[in-house]
């Protein structure tokens, strides 16, 4: 039986309130002084200290050097991934060359070995090189995305070799081949990996807190960690820096949305 129209509508409300609670909360709880955060009942309408709380986070943190610093690196980070993923990908999928199969299998297989056990060989690296507390050592691990390869090599493997073909016969080079039929084309599956890997760039924490050790590089899920003092935390401040690392990618979502919901139907239906 079906379910009637009011209890599917109340179940999609719930649903609705489950997931937009915590954010409506957050966002309250970022204009609050800090005495207020977790009184109760827990207080609905926005308050006073929305301009206290910045003030006290440009004080703290330096709001505006770290989040230059988060935006320098998730947005280098990221067209750097999507440009090496996308030339990867184009080259296991249209490309026959000696040993292909093998090194996309070698390629495969760091999917399943854990971020973590090549924290200390990427450290050694950056010291050797002498990039430690320095832009390239945050921006440099990230660049090459395996999965963002795969992605791009499974979705390149459909085009038709015709159209491609017909291209280099007209005199097209494989960077204009590549840069007028093959990211048009695929524009849906870039979109959603972009999104991918500007969200995984943004929100890392582990490999900037070993890389980075001034307070002027720091990117702002590091900065926010050092607000959690040894006795006394102001959480609204921590709050409103939450706020403000979950706007740039929701932002983004809302931009790239129906790219992004096409590249994921996409290749959820490629061989």
């Amino acid at each position: 039986m079906k379910p009637r129209g009011p209890l599917l509508t109340l179940l999609l409300a719930g649903a609705f309130g489950l997931c937009v609670g915590p954010f409506y909360w957050l966002a309250i709880a970022a204009t609050q002084d800090d005495k207020d955060v977790f009184s109760w009942p827990p207080k609905l309408l926005p308050g006073g200290h929305l301009m206290d709380n910045l003030r006290g986070l440009q004080e703290s943190i330096g709001l505006t050097r770290v989040l230059l610093n988060t935006v320098l690196v998730a947005g280098v980070q990221t067209v750097g991934a999507v440009a090496i993923s996308v030339l990867a990908g184009y080259a296991f999928a249209k490309f026959d060359f000696r040993g292909r199969n093998l090194f996309f299998v070698l390629l495969l297989s760091t999917l399943v070995i854990p971020d973590t056990v090549m924290l200390i060989p990427i450290f050694q690296m950056m010291m050797e090189l002498g990039l430690i507390d320095s832009y390239q050592s945050v921006i440099l691990p990230g660049l090459v995305t395996p999965f963002g390869i795969f992605l791009m090599r499974q979705a390149l493997r459909s085009m038709p070799d015709e159209l491609l073909d017909a291209a280099r016969v007209d005199g097209a080079g494989e960077l204009r081949v590549l840069w007028r039929i093959v990211i048009p084309v695929n524009r849906p599956v870039i979109a959603a990996l972009a999104l991918f890997v500007f969200l995984g760039s943004w929100n890392q924490f582990v490999w900037p807190l070993i890389a980075l050790r001034s307070p002027e590089m720091y990117t702002l899920p590091v900065a926010t960690a050092t607000l959690q003092g040894l006795s006394t935390t102001n959480y609204a401040q921590v709050l409103l820096a939450a706020a403000i690392a979950a706007i740039p990618v929701m932002a983004l979502f809302l931009v790239l949305q129906r790219q992004f919901i096409s590249g994921l139907l996409a290749g959820a239906t490629k061989e």
